[in-house]
């Protein structure tokens, strides 16, 4: 029980922002090149040379326009199924959507929370093209299972890799086992460039078309080779990404940090598991409450002011924009226990010991 004493709420997420990038985006303003210029450039060259193991490397306006174009570098289109899981943000099943495809939902692994080869399999048809895990709260996903698997079905295998900046399975980042990886630069992830996206590809012909398609078709002004978007990403976006992909390494121990002290004084509630071989980057600290878990949720809220989130309360199956029938028990219980508690950088020791002592309180009492 809070002792009612005044506190300020811990937010969940907090996006850091700071004098270094107001002067990036100063500095843009002042030349004037805002569009897609030399600041994407470099910014692309520097995020393959960090994050993308020196694979080609795209810019784009968003997360979900990583993924979209993606898919349709990759030849995926009408007629195609993709498995994606069913338990993650909707963006993951909007964007084979929107390439015209069928997205088929398989079951998580419990401890993961991410696809597993097991769970792939039997949602498998002759019309499956391509299987896309996501590195769900930033543990990366088993890609050697999941890619013999698709290699012996003759699949494609893509990344989402939104919440997984700088994760790695076995020494290899995520977002170069696949076709291609798809990150996001929204606010709230590990790093933010304001909005936008990235994408890491295989090869120089899926990079070729991605340029092509972010850019109404075109590499060349007015020399349009096919029917493409807007999806670029501005100067000023770019200028934000490129200093903070140089503070992300640290922000990235932070996290670390603070989940292996969750991990040392957290009771009464299922703490995160990390699969051997692999480093995950804490885009969340999720737990598991078995029972009344937004009961949970309100108490540390309302009586402790500590931020928290459930991600992802209604599985994609279920969305009214999909509204399918899927075998998903694990996705389904998931989506009732999970919730994820603060873990960025800002966090003080002030507030890691209260988060510890409201949760250990609220698991004491029984919600």
């Amino acid at each position: 029980m809070s002792d009612g004493t005044a506190r300020q709420m811990i937010p969940a997420a907090k996006p850091v922002i700071g004098e270094e990038e107001r002067a990036a985006v100063d500095a843009v303003l002042a030349c004037g090149q805002l569009a897609q210029g030399a600041q994407v450039a470099a910014f692309e060259s520097e995020f393959s040379a960090r994050l993308g193991g020196g694979r080609p490397t795209v810019a784009v306006s968003s997360g979900t326009s990583a993924l979209h174009l993606g898919l349709l570098a990759a030849g995926i289109g009408p007629g195609d199924e993709v498995v994606v899981p069913s338990f993650t943000f909707a963006a993951t099943a909007n964007s084979v959507a929107l390439a015209g495809a069928t997205p088929v939902f398989a079951d998580i692994e419990p401890d993961t929370f991410c696809l597993g080869a097991a769970t792939i399999e039997p949602v498998l048809t002759q019309r499956t093209a391509a299987v896309m895990p996501v590195h769900l709260y930033g543990h990366p996903a088993g890609m050697a299972e999941i890619g013999a698997l698709a290699g012996a079905r003759g699949l494609a295998v893509f990344e989402d890799c939104a919440q997984a900046h700088a994760a790695t399975l076995d020494g290899r980042l995520v977002g170069t086992f696949g076709t291609f990886g798809a990150f996001s630069l929204y606010p709230t992830k590990n790093m933010t460039s304001g909005e936008g996206g990235m994408v890491t590809a295989v090869d120089e012909r899926v990079e070729r078309t991605l340029r092509l398609l972010r850019n109404q078709g075109m590499l060349v002004q007015y020399e349009n080779e096919c029917v493409g978007f807007n999806t670029r990403m501005t100067d000023v976006h770019a200028a934000i990404g490129r200093v903070q992909l140089r503070k992300l390494a640290g922000w990235t121990a932070t996290r670390q940090a603070n989940a292996a002290f969750f991990d040392k004084h957290l009771a009464g509630v299922g703490v995160p598991t990390v699969r051997p071989g692999a480093v995950h980057v804490y885009h969340q600290y999720t737990v598991r409450v078995p029972e009344d878990r937004d009961g949970f949720a309100t108490a540390l809220r309302d009586e402790w002011q500590v931020g928290c989130g459930v991600y992802y309360p209604v599985p994609n199956h279920r969305l009214a924009s999909f509204q399918v029938t899927a075998d998903v028990p694990e996705t389904e219980k998931a989506a009732a226990q999970v919730l994820s508690l603060p873990v960025h950088p800002s966090l003080s020791q002030g507030d890691l010991d209260r988060i510890v002592e409201a949760v250990n309180t609220v698991a004491k009492a029984g919600a």
